[in-house]
């Protein structure tokens, strides 16, 4: 057998074990984001979730664009308008109580279905109160979203995976490999944790070695370590204990604690050196004590100093580290640049109202003038709980179905604009040596990366007395080569003519209806005024007033500290900016563009 089967086997007996602690408990665990790509494993994994799940357990499949009225419950338009009254109907996920959703294409779910989503599974009721309708269902489920984002700008809503216990990511293997990793758990265990789950008991130190390992791995959401308790209770209850260990506690510090770790816990201090024992005379041994005794007594004393446990805190601690994926530690190594996202902007763009073109975002109440559409089935649901009214108003006759001004709705659609992103390089004395390659060559890499979103980059440089604009928005590589090969370097620092330039830009940009996105190259100490006299008090006053004036317009940006060591000038500009800050003193133009890529990436919905 090669090296891999191995692995792959141990692999899938975690992913296997996922599937059967979440089928203990899927309304605790509140459920699975399982990362694949649709396909054979996938498949497997599901099958093996569905033999593991009741018999009777329900299993509703969600798909990406379904309506409020399908997924909630609402009114139900065929019967409404062949039987003249309301009539409501349930939605999937009423339907699922006591069961599993499967939810696809999770990756693509908008802010408003996540919070849907998000609702249910915190009161664990489908409140529907709409179109003269108002029910209170059941709704104590568990959701498997079914991820199949290729890069890091597609990822799950953050307020529903959030809520959901496990993260998995489905690797290939064989199916010989897959079913024996998947063969060491049955339906009938699963029915018996099932059973014992509700008599699981725990002690303090489990609770608080759990909440020491989240904040050690800087998890802020107080959600992590009560759905890793009820993880370790759930791996006690399908091994037939009535206790959680240890070895639950740990089980679930790496399944549910190491996937949300935003930063690299502390390594432990180094022990203290025992001092040298002092020479003295041991104690007398008792006269009484015969040889036997004395030897039951040592091995009595070793036994114990065998039994007792390691400190707990450290043992959670451990399996969650040894359970960070390598990807996390080299992103985290990084700055940590995946927390400077900035909400609502973004590669992508910011999300515009339209009456016209885009994706549909619903329906609302207005007519449909200045070429808005006209949503027949939402004008008709409108419509539908009045027709015996309105039958009755006219003697019974006339048309079947009685449709007025009132009920119009039109349809609105949204759709994101482009994103410029507007890099402002200090091309001066103090950074031009070291900074400048590294900024064309990140320039130039975004660049590469923005032709394929169809998005732009500009590039303006500030060094004597003023600011030059190298590069106005373009998608051309060629274009921005040619530009930045002859970018200059030398002279003053003119901080707040560099600002105000980058953001008349911005201004024009917001104007042409794209989205900008500024991206600042500079150590932050200034030395030319905003009138092109030097001095380094008045220069630093402009430079902030300048940075004050970008944060009013809104505009997203980023500060790049380019110093040999971090300057508090740098980050004081940034704050003055509404700017995150990161330093990098050490990086080079691939380090740059990937910052930048995970600073103006899109955020995850709230």
């Amino acid at each position: 057998m090669s090296d891999a089967a191995p692995a792959a086997i141990e692999r899938w007996a975690e992913v296997a074990h996922v599937a059967a602690l979440f089928a203990v408990d899927p309304i605790g665990t509140a459920g699975v984001s399982l990362r694949s790509l649709a396909g054979g494993a996938r498949d497997r994994w599901l099958v093996l979730l569905r033999d593991l799940l009741p018999a009777a357990a329900p299993l509703r499949r969600v798909p990406l664009h379904i309506g409020d009225e399908r997924l909630l419950g609402g009114l139900d338009l065929a019967a409404t308008l062949q039987a003249g009254r309301p009539v409501a109907q349930r939605g999937v996920l009423a339907e699922a109580d006591g069961g599993v959703v499967l939810l696809a294409m999770a990756e693509r779910l908008g802010a408003a279905g996540a919070a849907r989503l998000a609702a249910v599974l915190d009161t664990q009721v489908v409140a529907m109160e709409r179109e003269g309708l108002a029910r209170r269902l059941p709704a104590r489920l568990g959701i498997v979203a079914l991820d199949e984002s290729m890069d890091a700008d597609e990822r799950v809503p953050s307020a529903l995976l959030d809520r959901l216990a496990f993260r998995v990511a489905l690797d290939t293997a064989s199916a010989r490999d897959e079913a024996l990793a998947a063969g060491r758990w049955r339906r009938d265990d699963v029915l018996a944790a099932r059973e014992l789950l509700p008599r699981v008991e725990f002690d303090d130190d489990i609770v608080q070695a759990l909440c020491a390992a989240a904040l050690a791995l800087g998890i802020a959401s107080l959600r992590a370590p009560v759905l890793a308790l009820r993880v370790a209770r759930a791996a006690a209850a399908l091994d037939g204990r009535r206790a959680v260990s240890e070895g639950d506690a740990a089980l679930a510090a790496r399944l549910v604690l190491a996937p949300r770790a935003t930063q690299l816990p502390a390594t432990a201090a180094p022990e203290q050196e025992e001092a040298p024992a002092t020479e003295a005379e041991p104690p007398p041994e008792p006269a009484a004590a015969a040889d036997g005794d004395a030897e039951a007594s040592s091995e009595q004393q070793d036994g114990d100093a065998d039994d007792r446990p390691a400190d707990l805190d450290e043992l959670v601690l451990e399996a969650a580290r040894a359970a960070l994926p390598p990807g996390l530690l080299a992103a985290l190594a990084l700055g940590q640049a995946a927390r400077l996202r900035a909400k609502g902007a973004g590669r992508a763009g910011a999300l515009q109202q339209s009456g016209l073109r885009g994706r549909p975002v619903g329906a609302r109440r207005s007519e449909p003038r200045t070429g808005a559409r006209l949503n027949v089935i939402e004008t008709l649901r409108a419509a539908a709980p009045w027709q015996r009214l309105r039958r009755a108003g006219t003697g019974g006759g006339g048309a079947r179905i009685q449709v007025r001004r009132e009920d119009f709705h039109v349809t609105r659609f949204t759709q994101r604009s482009e994103t410029t992103t507007i890099f402002a390089v200090d091309a001066s004395g103090s950074a031009a040596l070291h900074r400048l390659a590294e900024a064309k060559g990140a320039v130039e890499l975004l660049l590469a990366d923005c032709y394929v979103r169809r998005d732009n980059v500009a590039v303006l440089a500030f060094r004597g007395k003023t600011a030059e604009l190298l590069l106005p928005p373009t998608r051309s590589l060629v274009r921005a080569k040619r530009s930045l090969a002859g970018l200059p370097g030398g002279g003053g620092t003119p901080l707040a003519a560099g600002i105000d330039a980058a953001l008349a830009l911005a201004e024009a940009v917001r104007r042409r209806g794209e989205t900008p996105v500024v991206v600042l190259l500079t150590d932050g100490r200034a030395n030319i005024a905003r009138d092109g006299e030097p001095g380094r008090t008045r220069a630093g006053e402009d430079a902030l007033a300048a940075a004050r004036q970008l944060q009013a317009a809104g505009v997203t940006a980023l500060l790049l500290d380019t110093s040999p060591q971090p300057q508090p000038t740098a980050r004081q500009l940034a704050a003055q900016m509404g700017a995150a800050y990161l330093p990098l003193p050490h990086a080079g133009a691939a380090e740059l563009s990937q910052v930048v890529r995970l600073a103006t990436a899109p955020a995850a919905p709230r």
